[in-house]
């Protein structure tokens, strides 16, 4: 299968590998033209390091170019970070062709936002957009071509938009992630599952201090002690809650599942949190104020699972706690900047609007 890759951080390079090794072809996508002629330079290979060694994956093609990356491919991913999808949805737009499959791993409603994109170009094409909850790799670069990869994800649940085109579109998801996938429902089932925004914006805000002092600091490991275990658990329990009021069912992936070493297995299976702060890649550098669980996962995270409450009718006091802190460790108001229902252009909706157009589209 002919998969496009977009961006070029961990994710990207995890994904771009690990697909290489199945045998796809696969093209790489980023914007920094002399990034992409290094890589070109060094032979367009990505090494990927696991628990089994080191393999040498061979990409397709490495390109500044995204037309060129995203023609005639099946499936595109893009495992970049929610802060990013608007300018990378806006290049991707007009490029976009019948048939193709816009898998974001994991998105925030970010499908609303190239789904969107699409449309203000004029671009009408029969394009499947789709997120799931969590990236399908614990992975860090430890190279400029090289990706260490600690897990790689047992469950996906993946929502689909439009969703009456969810059948299609989870077969070709599947081709590249095979035994994996989990349907959950429409696109906003598929965002409500996103760990980040629960497990992160605890983390970020209740070791602010450690992190400020610290060289290096795992935010996983002496930054996940029981206090901050208890507050992750209940704030899941308001995103559950959400789902629940929009009539998702179970499984919902509760968080406390990571952390287990028995029963239900989570995204990335049992003990993965063991084998994440075993590696030692996460004991690393913060800046507090400029880090992806701050500016993604709570800026943009927590504000959505807001905002999705509000329309279904459901408290979530912990989420604007963290919104509120967050936004005064970083100086700026993290509700009119982050993402919601309106700033995604559905604030207008009810609740059943909202699921028709969900499963519907455009087109409806």
């Amino acid at each position: 299968m002919k998969i496009a890759v977009l961006g070029g951080g961990n994710g990207s390079f995890a994904a771009a590998g690990d697909f290489a090794l199945q045998g796809h072809d696969v093209r790489l996508w980023r914007r920094d033209a002399r990034l992409v002629m290094e890589h070109r330079a060094a032979g367009s290979r990505v090494t990927v390091k696991d628990a089994k060694g080191r393999h040498e994956a061979q990409l397709a093609l490495v390109t500044a170019d995204i037309a060129e990356a995203a023609r005639d491919a099946e499936l595109i991913v893009c495992p970049a970070p929610a802060f990013a999808q608007h300018d990378i949805a806006r290049l991707l737009a007009p490029h976009l062709a019948d048939g193709q499959v816009v898998f974001l791993p994991p998105a925030t409603f970010g499908s609303m936002i190239f789904a969107t994109a699409a449309r203000k170009t004029g671009n009408l094409a029969s394009v499947t957009f789709a997120e799931t909850g969590t990236l399908p790799w614990l992975t860090r670069k430890h190279g400029p071509f090289e990706a260490a990869i600690t897990v790689r994800a047992k469950r996906l649940p993946v929502g689909v938009f439009p969703e009456k085109q969810a059948d299609r579109a989870l077969e070709i998801i599947a081709r590249a992630f095979p035994d994996v996938i989990e349907p959950c429902g429409d696109a906003l089932s598929g965002a409500l599952m996103n760990a980040g925004p629960i497990i992160h914006p605890p983390l970020i805000v209740m070791n602010a201090g450690p992190i400020e002092h610290f060289e290096r600091w795992d935010i996983h490991k002496e930054g996940t002690q029981a206090s901050i275990r208890r507050v992750t658990d209940a704030l899941d329990a308001e995103r559950i809650a959400v789902r629940q009021a929009f009539g998702y069912g179970a499984p919902h992936f509760p968080l406390a599942h990571h952390y287990a070493r028995e029963g239900e297995h989570w995204m990335y299976g049992r003990g993965s949190h063991d084998r994440l702060t075993d590696s030692g890649d996460w004991r690393e550098r913060l800046v507090l104020t400029d880090h992806r669980y701050m500016q993604e996962d709570l800026r943009l995270g927590i504000s959505f699972l807001i905002s999705a409450a509000e329309l279904a009718g459901v408290a979530t006091p912990l989420a604007k706690g963290f919104l509120s802190i967050g936004g005064a460790i970083c100086g700026e108001d993290f509700m009119k900047g982050g993402r919601t229902l309106a700033s995604l252009g559905l604030g207008g909706l009810s609740r059943s609007e909202l699921k028709t157009f969900l499963h519907d589209g455009f087109d409806s």
